[in-house]
């Protein structure tokens, strides 16, 4: 392997026992890429060509809807693999949700005849694609759950109280986190404050309350 296998072995282990054909075609073909924070390193209805290997930074995976909502899927880290991408390639399919760099990412890309070839030869590698698929799953039907029974300030409620007691973010992104709009995200947070569950700040929030949150959450009490 090339000189960056020592920290492929240690992010993507079911790499470190490729036969040597194989490890070979990945030092050949793997191709490294780097997007500053704010890239989108895929789009709906593109056309997928290969998998990208995250060695640093994340990978943001949503959906977008034609009125400009936006909710986010889920996260793709070092030494993890993206559901979509692995789907898209495996079915000859084009993107149907959109990655973006949540902050400057480094990775190796995989080719997607090379991947099939991985998938195809190598029982740990497609192991490792099929434990991704239930896992990525599981995470997909508990989202579907949330945004469909329960409401929006329970969800808000359970998001605030997840991450406290101090959350760097705005509510443009906390709405794209919950698959909401900002305007509703920011009137359900002042009334939170008003409430002293939390006090905002400029793209900072602080938790004050994180049991009255968590009651809430679990529908205990109205917002």
């Amino acid at each position: 392997m090339s000189d960056m296998s020592p920290e492929l072995s240690q992010l993507f282990p079911v790499l470190d026992g490729l036969p040597a054909m194989l490890a070979t075609e990945v030092e050949r073909q793997a191709m490294p890429m780097r997007a500053p924070a704010g890239t989108v390193l895929f789009d709906a209805g593109v056309a997928c060509q290969a998998l990208p290997l995250v060695l640093s930074g994340s990978i943001r995976v949503s959906k977008r809807a034609e009125n400009g909502r936006e909710i986010r899927l889920y996260g793709v880290n070092p030494g993890e693999l993206c559901i979509v991408t692995v789907s898209c390639l495996l079915g000859a399919s084009a993107y149907p949700a959109t990655g973006i760099a949540e902050s400057e990412v480094s990775a190796l890309a995989l080719p997607r005849p090379l991947f099939l070839r991985l998938t195809a030869e190598h029982a740990p590698f497609r192991d490792a694609v099929f434990t991704l698929f239930a896992d990525r799953l599981t995470g997909l039907m508990t989202l579907v759950e949330e945004v469909a029974f329960h409401k929006l300030d329970q969800r808000l409620a359970a998001w605030l109280a997840a991450r406290g007691p101090t959350i760097l973010a705005s509510h443009q992104v906390i709405a794209q986190e919950l698959g909401s709009v900002r305007e509703i995200v920011s009137r359900l947070l002042k009334q939170f404050e008003e409430q002293r569950f939390v006090r905002l700040g400029r793209e900072r929030i602080e938790v004050l309350d994180p049991l009255s949150l968590k009651k809430l959450a679990e529908g205990q009490q109205g917002a």
